[in-house]
């Protein structure tokens, strides 16, 4: 049995569905050579300083509500990308505020083999 608190929580949760399709998201590296760093984040969300300095801001208009990804890519390549998905629903295109330089950005240096004594 749930109370009535617990009901409003559960309402209040918003799920946020995704924009992008997995299809357009494997191909979209291939054919446009961008990627998605963050999808229908908040101003927060796609503001923040742990990305690349390369990443873009892009603005969009999505069911009749503004959306906002942080992208990767050459500007060309991310406005045909979200030119060819959302036409004219297009709104911006802005520089993100990473601080991360691009070569380095999700590196993960190797694990160290443990040497063997003898």
């Amino acid at each position: 049995m749930t109370t009535e608190t617990e009901v409003k929580k559960e309402e209040k949760k918003e799920v946020k569905k995704g924009i992008w399709t997995d299809d357009e998201r494997g191909s979209m590296k291939s054919q446009y050579g961008c990627e998605i760093i963050v999808e229908n984040g908040s101003l927060k969300d796609v503001s923040t300083k742990n990305a690349p300095t390369d990443a873009s801001i892009v603005k969009y208009l999505y069911e009749e509500k503004i959306c906002m990804d942080l992208s990767r890519g050459a500007r060309t390549n991310l406005f045909d990308m979200y030119y060819d998905k959302f036409k004219s629903g297009l709104k911006s295109i802005d520089y993100g505020q990473g601080t991360i330089k691009p070569n380095i950005w999700g590196y993960k240096s190797p694990q160290q083999q443990k040497k063997k004594r003898k």
